[in-house]
């Protein structure tokens, strides 16, 4: 039951996700079928937002780095009272 409800709130969400018509002629041709509203109105809103995604994936490339394979081996570090906890 919870699969099915899952299954057909997801689908409904994506449908209204798309574009409308309208939207759909004033976007460029890279977002065309993406985006709602205007599109970007100069290059410098293309470089904020790639920039953006850049730092967004370095951040996540050291995350997931330093949570996977954390370099501290001080006996003194603050998370071995957490992991030590007895």
């Amino acid at each position: 039951m919870k699969k099915s409800l899952f299954s057909i709130l997801f689908s409904i969400l994506s449908i209204a996700t798309y574009a409308c018509p309208m939207c759909e002629k004033q976007q460029p041709k890279i977002l065309r079928g993406i985006a709602h509203g205007a599109g970007p109105e100069s290059n410098l809103d293309y470089v904020i937002v790639w920039t953006m995604v850049a730092t967004v994936f370095v951040t996540l490339f050291f995350a997931i780095k330093y949570l996977v394979k954390p370099k501290e081996t001080d006996v003194n570090h603050i998370k071995r009272t957490v992991i030590n906890f007895e």
